[in-house]
């Protein structure tokens, strides 16, 4: 039986139930209390469940778990070239942070660059943080640009899709570790009925419909 938390996470965890258990061995119970607590934080912040995206592939569906802080025409996109949709999804340490793909298609392109560590709400992250972005071609040749960004204290971007690989809307492709942020790029002529403010959930939430 599958395990639901990412392996990423199995050292923290295993750490964090060893410090427990020598709190517990040297009866200290606040600092057992507190380590119990953290360890079980943990535990929630690198769950991954199994999740069944709903029917329709050209349907959009929410490449991570949070609130959608910006909905926008954006004159040129890194990876058209030119007009897009930017969608940016915040990720607080309270969300689940697997990342699964908005659509399904094949993977031209992925770009990692280092940066800097502000705070993952704010809109500079998207420009100077550090990021992993994604090009996704769709099975019609549209490009569909995905960011993974590290936020104030998320200094780990794992990706686990290679250049060349088919991928499925619904299917995992990473995780960023203690809270982040996710820009999507879409083409210009989608339909896209997601609002900001909207709470959503990766490969199951849809934020609209491919052209």
């Amino acid at each position: 039986m599958r395990i639901p938390v990412a392996r990423q996470g199995y050292p923290f965890i295993l750490a964090g139930i060893g410090l427990t258990a020598l709190f517990l061995w040297l009866d200290l119970p606040i600092a057992w209390a507190v380590s119990g607590f953290l360890t079980l934080f943990i535990i929630s912040f690198f769950r991954d469940p199994e999740r069944s995206s709903p029917p329709g592939e050209r349907t959009i569906l929410a490449p991570a778990d949070g609130k959608v802080l910006l909905v926008e025409e954006i004159e040129e996109s890194l990876f058209s070239g030119g007009p897009a949709f930017k969608i940016s999804i915040f990720m607080s340490v309270f969300n689940c942070h697997i990342n699964r793909f908005p659509l399904s298609g094949r993977i031209e392109k992925i770009r990692y660059r280092t940066g800097k560590f502000f705070a993952a709400h704010q809109e500079r992250a998207s420009k100077q943080n550090e990021q992993n972005a994604l090009l996704l071609i769709t099975e019609k040749g549209e490009a569909v640009g995905l960011v993974q960004i590290a936020g104030l204290i998320a200094r780990r971007i794992v990706c686990w899709i290679r250049p060349g690989d088919r991928v499925q809307r619904g299917e995992r492709l990473g995780l960023i570790r203690f809270g982040s942020r996710v820009d999507l790029y879409l083409p210009p002529n989608s339909k896209i009925t997601v609002k900001r403010g909207a709470k959503v959930k990766a490969g199951l939430s849809q934020l609209g419909e491919m052209p």
